[in-house]
């Protein structure tokens, strides 16, 4: 049986578990990048059904460099990191979905 990490709710009602992403290779800098990766579940709770992700938060010469800054964060930050996400998909300026795009223009940017 597959069981959900813990979850909190989204200022959409929606529940919520947050993970963290850091890039497989450094950019043109040398720099890792890292930013929130947060997954939506359904009413039920069985499955995901849709994720969000922060922009870049922090850059690292390593990955664990650059994650560090992500694993000091309180919940009270994650969770306003989590809601600015659901705003900004809201107002249409981000793609959320299983296998689709950040709600603030991706990890993937930078």
């Amino acid at each position: 049986m597959h069981e959900r990490a813990p979850a909190f709710g989204g200022k959409d009602g929606r529940a919520y578990s947050v993970g963290t992403f850091v890039d497989e290779a450094p950019d043109a800098e040398g720099r890792y990048g890292a930013a929130l990766l947060f997954v939506r579940w359904s009413d039920a709770g069985d499955r995901p059904v849709a994720h969000l992700e922060t922009d870049y938060l922090a850059w690292g010469t390593t990955p664990a460099e650059a994650l560090a800054p992500l694993s000091a964060l309180t919940l009270v930050e994650v969770k306003a990191h989590l809601d600015r996400c659901i705003e900004l998909e809201r107002r249409g300026k981000g793609v959320g979905g299983v296998g689709g795009g950040g709600a603030a223009g991706g990890a993937g940017g930078g």
